[in-house]
């Protein structure tokens, strides 16, 4: 017989251009541009490069708000978003197509960045913690549900682009109903403007405003912090601070690997595309609901380290799962992102009650950032189950049960008063700290 080396005949490429099946889609940028065979790495390409413009968003969103405003910097983000979403579905070619695909990822983070600072600034003590968790998630989970049904019922990539930005313009009329951050304000030194919202506020909710409401010696030490402006290395300057930001962007990076991991393996689940969508939509919402009772009446730092041990474990245990019964891996896959999507819900809130105000934006700005890093790392985890359909699960499972216990190391930040200043924020467990100028040594009492 002749030996044939098959590597070494010549390929030739597809001169006819290629035909798709038009059963589940009518049209995607796959087909408008054949993003196959030599450019199917295109595909994923566009959906790194938004989470790379997800990652600039949020590691400049920080600054900007923390420097302009967080009124100013949501509506402007808001802007972006809606404006190159817009321009996105007039693209004439792929590289235009991510180009603003990495801008809209961009804006998207900085106004969700944004909003949730305001939102943890403005409210008060019981409502800021529904804001936080069911406020910013639960619609975040019900636009997440809307995603499929949209896609179901308009399969064009361009006209479903369109729908979902047009609601973009909703927010116009907010910019005349939602105030300036007093707190921010106030940091910034611009007082009179702080206490005409204040007032404002207690004219709505017919509370009586004291006549004083900031103390003039108060405003003095206020003023002479406010001038002082922070950067970036405000969040590794002293030992404690640098100690939280570690962990932080280790337990940040680790939840968003896990999310993003199963959300990508949903196709991989036998079953309609989009049906598989909703249910992974939908589990968020009872997680969104159990990590705002848990956030509410427990400790942080126990709720947190639960979820991700419930997430870490249920995950390892898929590979025991004999593969005829279906039903039970789909359902440990889902109680596995049920564990994970409490757990993000939770560490929003934590993060944003551990650092002070004048670097709150910043921190949760750097948290956020590395979880995007996770998200971009994350389809990496999806590749290695061609080598071994468990393997992501079983490095997932123990990444997120390893970030359980380190949770259980940051200090409890449960029914104290939010730190303003640097000097003013909890210690991590077991570390002697010297406290005001009189030396008092302040020890953490950990458990």
């Amino acid at each position: 017989g002749i030996d044939v080396q098959l590597a070494e005949l010549e390929q030739e490429p597809c001169l006819d251009g290629w035909e798709y099946s038009r059963d589940v889609y009518r049209s995607t940028i796959v087909t408008e541009w054949n993003l196959v065979c030599d450019n199917d790495w295109k595909g994923p390409m566009s959906t790194s490069l938004f989470f790379v413009g997800v990652l600039l968003g949020s590691f400049i969103s920080g600054q900007l708000s923390d420097k302009f405003g967080r009124k100013n910097v949501l509506f402007s983000t808001l802007a972006m978003q809606t404006i190159f979403s817009f321009v996105q579905i007039f693209s004439t070619s792929w590289e235009m197509f991510s180009v603003f695909f990495l801008l809209v990822g961009m804006g998207q983070i900085s106004n969700y960045v944004a909003a949730f600072v305001l939102g943890t600034e403005i409210l008060g003590k019981s409502i800021r913690l529904l804001f936080c968790t069911l406020g910013v998630c639960i619609f975040y989970a019900f636009g997440y549900m809307l995603l499929p049904l949209f896609a179901y019922f308009i399969r064009d990539w361009r006209l479903l682009l369109l729908a979902l930005t047009l609601p973009g313009l909703l927010f116009i009329p907010l910019w005349w109903i939602i105030p300036e951050s007093p707190r921010w304000l106030i940091s910034r030194g611009r007082f009179q403007e702080a206490e005409d919202i204040i007032r404002k506020a207690a004219k709505i909710n017919e509370v009586t405003a004291p006549d004083v409401i900031f103390d003039p010696s108060e405003l003095q030490d206020l003023s002479s912090q406010g001038q002082q402006t922070y950067t970036i290395l405000d969040l590794i300057r002293t030992r404690n601070i640098l100690t939280i930001t570690i962990m932080s962007v280790i337990l940040w990076m680790i939840i968003s690997v896990g999310y993003f991991g199963l959300s990508l393996d949903t196709p991989n689940l036998h079953g309609d595309v989009y049906v598989n969508c909703f249910l992974s939509a939908m589990i968020e919402v009872p997680a969104y609901i159990i990590s705002w009772l848990l956030l509410r009446n427990l400790p942080r730092r126990y709720s947190m380290a639960a979820a991700l041990f419930l997430g870490g474990c249920v995950l390892l245990f898929i590979q025991l799962v004999p593969s005829h019964i279906r039903a039970l891996s789909i359902l440990l896959v889902m109680l596995g992102k049920f564990g994970i999507t409490s757990a993000f819900s939770m560490v929003y809130v934590y993060t944003a009650e551990l650092y002070p105000t004048v670097v709150r934006n910043m921190g949760v700005g750097a948290s956020s950032m590395a979880s995007r890093l996770g998200s971009i790392l994350s389809p990496y985890f999806a590749y290695l189950g061609a080598y071994d359909r468990f393997l992501p699960y079983i490095l997932m499972g123990s990444l997120t049960v390893l970030s359980g216990i380190l949770t259980l190391f940051l200090p409890e930040s449960y029914g104290m008063p939010l730190p303003d200043t640097i000097e003013q924020m909890l210690f991590v467990c077991g570390y002697w700290q010297e406290r005001d100028r009189k030396d008092r040594l302040a020890l953490c009492v950990c458990f």
